[in-house]
């Protein structure tokens, strides 16, 4: 191979409780690592968690999912917030591109307070979770299910540390940090006035400003793709079992660059919804995150100290910024709910 010849990097699947032994093949942390670096994705399987956790959860969202629009209606966050509740998201046509539930990390300003967040920290959770009184089971399922897949991404981030070679307890990820949760229902897409050559997309491209996002995925088609260093786009498979992690802002900021913030999208395609599961990893409330000493550059660095509070105390009015239309903005400075119109 010469030094022109191009590198196809590939989204691995690992064999997580493997990578992590002390019997762990050179070849297996070499993929890890070439992964981290330059796509920041992987697939983990032998992960840990049980596959009923995961069916469980995903069964009973999935029938809150399936119920009537007007049922769904009610599900909306009571005060407007974008990041609790049921809500659709329409293009600029009013083709619903995506469905979503929101879950906090608390139902309530009191859960947090009892979990030892400050006054300040608690307010964020003052916007309620919304339990759908069809589905009495899910808020078990689904604090089960984010429990357990939260310990896989610390066990990721532990892999990592591996494979760059420093101790597993470089990155402090803490055992109480803050967290986001979220299930994204795509729907079919059969509109047929969309380009014959182009791909439509249900999610744009981005990177999740997470330390790392642990994800599930279940439909008929490979809808997930993952960009490349040379900006192409790689599909992620739907393996069953399979949970895909995706490196986040946070992490590659702790290791100046040295690990690639995974830059990801949906596009649309497939016979059946396809449906998605995401659980974002952050570091304590009270961290600010900056290059760590094994990585940073003693020099200059590219990277700004990132406080996890205003980051996630300003999230919401960054996402009506960028995103929120008219009604929606106004919804929520008026504190009541915000159902999306889509076209029927």
């Amino acid at each position: 191979m010469t030094a022109e010849t191009p590198v196809t990097v590939q989204i691995p699947v690992i064999d997580l409780e493997l990578a992590l032994s002390d019997d762990a093949p050179d070849d297996l942390l070499a993929a890890v690592r070439a992964a981290a670096e330059q796509i920041g994705i992987v697939q983990v399987v032998n992960h840990g968690v049980p596959q009923e956790i995961i069916d469980d959860f995903h069964r009973s969202v999935g029938r809150v999912l399936a119920l009537p629009r007007e049922e769904k209606e009610k599900l909306a966050s009571p005060t407007g917030h974008p990041y609790r509740g049921w809500r659709q998201w329409p293009d600029d046509f009013g083709r619903l591109e995506l469905e979503r539930i929101n879950i906090g990390q608390y139902d309530n300003a009191d859960d947090a307070l009892a979990a030892g967040l400050t006054p300040e920290q608690a307010d964020l959770f003052s916007h309620v979770n919304v339990w759908p009184e069809q589905e009495p089971g899910l808020r078990e399922r689904a604090f089960r299910y984010r429990d357990a897949v939260t310990e896989v991404g610390h066990r990721v981030v532990a892999l990592y540390a591996k494979v760059l070679g420093v101790p597993a307890a470089t990155f402090p990820l803490g055992d109480n940090g803050y967290s986001t949760f979220l299930v994204n229902d795509y729907p079919t897409w059969t509109h047929t006035d969309t380009a014959a050559d182009q791909e439509k997309l249900l999610l744009l491209e981005h990177a999740d400003g997470s330390v790392v996002t642990v994800l599930h995925q279940e439909g008929d088609y490979a809808g997930l793709q993952g960009q490349r260093p040379d900006g192409s786009w790689q599909s992620v498979p739907i393996l069953p079992g399979a949970l895909q992690v995706f490196t986040g802002s946070l992490l590659a900021n702790w290791t100046e660059g040295r690990l690639r913030p995974g830059r990801h999208r949906v596009v649309s395609g497939g016979t059946v919804t396809r449906r998605s599961s995401a659980v974002f990893l952050y570091p304590d409330l009270d961290t600010v995150v900056e290059p760590l000493p094994p990585f940073a550059d003693p020099d200059e660095s590219d990277f700004e100290p990132v406080s996890v509070w205003e980051q996630a105390s300003g999230n919401v009015q960054e996402y009506l910024q960028v995103f929120g239309r008219p009604e929606q903005v106004a919804a929520w400075r008026e504190g009541r709910p915000y159902i999306a119109e889509v076209a029927r």
